[in-house]
């Protein structure tokens, strides 16, 4: 068989079987249009080895003698007995290509075992991997890993994860690439406020806009595995897998297992290279949202469990007359639910704090021009709830005897347990409600919530971590089909359910609990390491912070919340003066700008000031470019806290047109605006913040500009115009 070339977007993959498994033998930069004869890779044969040259295969397999993390683990269970066929034998039978896509066909007659692999090299230059695993044998086959992974470079010698917790989500973690495995592991039923976003191998010192960078992510919301092996030779893997629990996947003869989705990205651009190609994806995907993002208004942090009706409806005229255009009714509206320790599953309207229902409220909304959006968690039970008093055994639990009869149950999270939707009765329920709710109200948005990790999970005594996951994603697409103009968005205590499978279910995410601006530059910035600000939700909190008890200027709070799905999350019936005329300068500067926020490019400079951040959004090069006079590029500068320096010096503005002109100038604060004299500490302003500068888009990303002397935990919003 020829080897398979997949091409796109400045990347290539090669696939090659002539060792007789498929194999890939390289993947990163574009190699152009021809292959030499890919024996001339035959490495020479070291002392004390194998005598024969080890292929990295598309399944990296014992029996060709690889030393490192196999692709497929499993065994064939005969008569009752586990650990046959224990070391399969794959080689491959037909591999076919139509330039940017591939199907890999690897079988082992012997063991009873077929691997198909689907590979597309996207238009952008993403790649998506897959595996599907078949059992041809007469007897059941368990899965206990069956893995997707991709080698990189010998120049790759440094790692990059992400970490974090709740109100913390999505921090950055660096080390050196060194002999071994290094294993990140999501236990938590969910994809984790922990899980790394994405796991990027890269040249040594690889930033933002430098740098060679080879980039995986697990479109995964259940357990899972992310990891980078390297094995004696030198030679490192990267890739994930679905982690799976004691005999969650055992596979009955003719039946098959599919991986999740392993989504890859190589770039020489550094960092924002692999944005941009996430970015590509995410934006050409038909499904993708289209209209504008509106401005959102959350009542959590306004009114919390204190519903009333009055008090709700002014808010929402508050809301309508700064130009809110989503509405959304948070935690607290159905029935028994005054505090977080009752009423989960019970998806009613509570009468007696809604004697009417829904309906005056959102006709209340609907008339001032918003939409109207609910609070739900479908996926979790209160014990004190009717539904868990009449079904007792719908609550997940590890122990076969159901919670009626005595099963032992897992330890409560936030007052709360999961109801076991792999029980179809429970699953027909929980849809049931939603869809009567959708039906029966005029809801244009959903916030689906899911407040506690997945622990002990079980179905009927038996580890289900894999089918809740999987029914869980029924449950989001059986809604969005019986209801296609309802979006949906997905938040999980935060942050912890970021992941391409929840995405290619819901509208947006919500990055993080935590709304304090200091930590969402942060948060906001590696989470759009991977998804595009128009699915990330970002809302200005209150002046002191619900979660880290700071206190910011609206300014800070409203530029960082600016460069994503802006939003509030704020009594705003309290905002008067002075900077209730900032907030609504603010949402007209956003929906000024929402277009190219949503469309562009984002860029990211590496700025060796380790106190400052500074990052934009450039318009897109189409349709002969951005006319003259029209906004080319928004910059935020922003200042984490004291520098070491007196001032940060000049600092470059990247990814603009090197041969187009531009007007920059500093869009907020400006002199007339309260937050002014509180943003800035310098003595004497650098003078082109005075009038403006005017340079072509190479001297800006190369020289840069003097920027403003900041206070710490300040921002300043610039704009770039096109001459």
């Amino acid at each position: 068989m020829q080897p398979l070339h997949l091409r796109s977007a400045g990347t290539s993959l090669v696939i090659s079987t002539h060792r007789g498994e498929a194999e890939i033998t390289h993947w990163g930069a574009d190699l152009g249009d021809t292959l030499p004869d890919l024996s001339i890779l035959n490495a020479p044969i070291p002392p004390s080895s194998i005598d024969a040259n080890v292929p990295a295969g598309l399944l990296p397999q014992a029996s060709s003698s690889w030393q490192g993390r196999p692709g497929l683990r499993g065994h064939r269970i005969t008569d009752g007995v586990p650990g046959f066929d224990f070391s399969v034998r794959l080689r491959a039978v037909s591999a076919t290509t139509d330039g940017t896509t591939a199907v890999v066909l690897q079988s082992d007659p012997d063991a009873g075992i077929t691997v198909t692999s689907n590979l597309t090299l996207h238009p952008g230059g993403l790649l998506e991997l897959r595996h599907t695993v078949s059992n041809d044998g007469s007897s059941p086959f368990q899965v206990d890993e069956l893995a997707t992974m991709l080698p990189v470079a010998p120049d790759a010698v440094e790692l990059l994860d992400l970490t974090g917790r709740w109100c913390r989500e999505r921090h950055p973690q660096r080390r050196s690439i060194q002999q071994g495995t290094w294993v990140r592991t999501g236990r938590h039923g969910r994809t984790g406020h922990d899980s790394s976003l994405l796991l990027a191998a890269g040249t040594a010192g690889f930033g933002n806009r430098h740098g060679k960078v080879w980039a995986t992510h697990l479109a995964w919301s259940g357990n899972h595995e992310q990891f980078a092996d390297s094995v004696a030779d030198g030679r490192t893997m990267v890739g994930g897998s679905e982690l799976l629990g004691p005999a969650e996947v055992v596979l009955q003869p003719g039946e098959s297992y599919t991986t999740p989705a392993l989504f890859a990205a190589y770039s020489d651009r550094g960092l924002d290279g692999i944005s941009e190609a996430f970015y590509s994806w995410f934006r050409s995907r038909p499904h993708h949202v289209a209209t504008p993002r509106p401005v959102v208004l959350n009542t959590w942090e306004a009114v919390y469990f204190d519903h009333n009706l009055e008090s709700l409806i002014e808010l929402a005229g508050s809301a309508a007359e700064l130009g809110v255009e989503r509405f959304v009714l948070d935690d607290g509206w159905f029935r028994g639910r005054r505090d977080d320790h009752a009423g989960l599953g019970d998806w009613y309207v509570d009468e007696t704090v809604w004697p009417s229902g829904l309906a005056p409220l959102i006709d209340a909304v609907t008339s001032r021009g918003m939409e109207f959006g609910l609070w739900v968690e479908p996926e979790m039970v209160n014990l004190d709830s009717d539904v868990a008093r009449a079904h007792p055994e719908w609550i997940v639990g590890p122990s076969a005897a159901t919670y009626k009869d005595g099963g032992r149950l897992p330890l409560e999270w936030r007052q709360q347990h999961v109801i076991d939707l792999v029980n179809p009765a429970a699953w027909q329920y929980v849809f049931d409600r939603i869809d009567a709710l959708l039906r029966e109200n005029n809801i244009s948005y959903l916030k689906w919530d899911q407040n506690r990790d997945l622990l002990e999970h079980g179905h009927a005594g038996r580890a289900s971590v894999h089918e809740q996951t999987l029914a869980a994603y029924r449950l989001f697409d059986a809604l969005r089909t019986a209801h296609p103009g309802v979006e949906i968005e997905s938040c999980s205590s935060g942050g912890a359910r970021v992941d391409l499978g929840i995405l290619e279910r819901t509208d947006r995410i919500w990055a993080s609990d935590c709304n304090d601006a200091l930590e969402r530059q942060t948060i906001q910035r590696w989470t759009g390491l991977v998804v595009p600000p128009e699915l990330v939700g970002a809302h200005i909190g209150p002046d002191t912070s619900h979660t880290t008890g700071r206190t910011h200027d609206l300014s800070f709070r409203a530029i960082t919340a600016l460069f994503g799905h802006f939003g509030m999350e704020w009594d705003v019936r309290s905002v008067e003066g002075a900077a209730r005329e900032e907030l609504k300068r603010f949402i007209a500067l956003y929906k000024e700008h929402r277009g190219l926020i949503h469309s562009g490019r984002m860029v990211r400079a590496d700025v060796p000031d380790e106190s400052l951040m500074v990052h934009g959004v450039v318009a897109p090069s189409r349709d002969g470019g951005t006319p003259v006079g029209s906004t080319a590029a928004l910059f935020a500068v922003v200042k984490t806290r004291t520098g070491f320096a007196e001032h940060s010096g000049r600092v470059a503005l990247p990814g603009l047109d090197p041969l187009r002109s531009y007007r920059v100038e500093l869009l907020f604060p400006t002199p007339a605006d309260a937050d002014y004299g509180h943003t800035f500490i310098e003595a004497k302003p650098a003078p082109w913040l005075a009038s403006g500068a005017e340079a072509n888009g190479q001297f800006l990303g190369e020289v840069g500009l003097p920027m403003p002397v900041l206070n710490p935990e300040h921002a300043v919003l610039l704009r770039l115009t096109a001459l």
